[in-house]
């Protein structure tokens, strides 16, 4: 394997169960022996998948970076592990923990790579409901709305906030949590925020479904890539790959997504892709 400075490298919505995705998993390879990989979120709904794939990318990074998405906080009959909510989460991180993958319960590595030093913060972050539909002033309007355009997330039905009495409480805990810990990084470091939602609302304008918004983040997080210095924020969730930039900070959409998507666009997934290239 060729030696260098490494390259910082991200993906999400790796979704494993499918056959298809498992094997463009597979031929995810490091270019260097020091490459990181950012995982941001949606390996999969089942635990032992998620175990393996992690097992797999640890033995081939130098160092992966793990924030998870809903799929992995679904409870499903199919799961062996039971777990709901705070105790699923805290499951998932004791797994990381053991194959050596940072979690956002972890420090946050400093990447001195290409691109660095940038303070690399994995972020468990939920929704508020609050990416309203046009017209909804409350929770309970957007859902109506989203309900009579036949858009329900199935977290309603998997995702549970236990022992929060919602899933907006548990979001607004993690936030005042996660907000408190960004702020004690040194001034002088810039960050990558890595986030399994948006931690912007723009990116959620270009939904098919607009109503489906209201499960893609929170209005609480809109100024945070500005305020705690981002180079960059990787996030996936949409499944629709791209970057934009707001405010001058790239925001990179890294999502592989289900087979049914990828597989109509005209070029193969992308893989993983180089966070930080503009800053070499």
């Amino acid at each position: 394997m060729p030696t260098g400075p490494g390259r910082l490298l991200a993906i999400s919505d790796l979704h494993v169960r499918h056959d298809e995705n498992k094997k463009v998993v597979d031929g995810l390879r490091p270019e260097t022996e020091h490459d990181w990989l950012l995982l941001a979120g949606d390996v999969s709904e089942s635990t032992v998948d998620f175990e393996d794939t992690l097992r797999l990318l640890s033995d081939r990074f130098a160092k992966v970076i793990w924030a998870p998405g809903n799929h992995e906080l679904w409870t499903t009959a199919a799961d062996p592990v039971q777990l709901r909510g705070q105790a699923r989460y805290d499951h998932l991180v004791e797994i990381c923990r053991r194959l050596g993958v940072i979690t956002p319960e972890d420090p946050y590595p400093v990447w001195e790579g290409a691109g660095g030093p940038v303070a690399v913060a994995p972020l468990f972050l939920l929704y508020d409901y609050t990416f309203r539909p046009a017209g909804a002033r409350t929770r309970q309007e957007a859902m109506d709305i989203a309900e009579r355009a036949g858009v329900v997330c199935t977290d309603e039905f998997y995702l549970h906030p236990d022992p929060y009495p919602s899933r907006q409480a548990w979001s607004r805990a993690r936030v005042a949590h996660t907000a408190a810990r960004l702020a004690e990084i040194p001034d002088h470091l810039p960050t990558v925020l890595v986030n399994h939602y948006p931690l912007v609302r723009e990116p959620t304008r270009v939904l098919r479904f607009p109503e489906f918004a209201l499960w893609c983040g929170t209005e609480a997080t809109e100024d945070w890539p500005v305020r705690f210095r981002a180079a960059a924020v990787v996030y996936g969730h949409l499944h629709i790959p791209r970057l934009i930039h707001q405010d001058g900070i790239p925001h990179h959409e890294v999502s592989l997504g289900y087979p049914r998507e990828w597989k109509q666009r005209a070029t193969a997934p992308a893989g993983a892709i180089r966070i930080l290239a503009e800053r070499t």
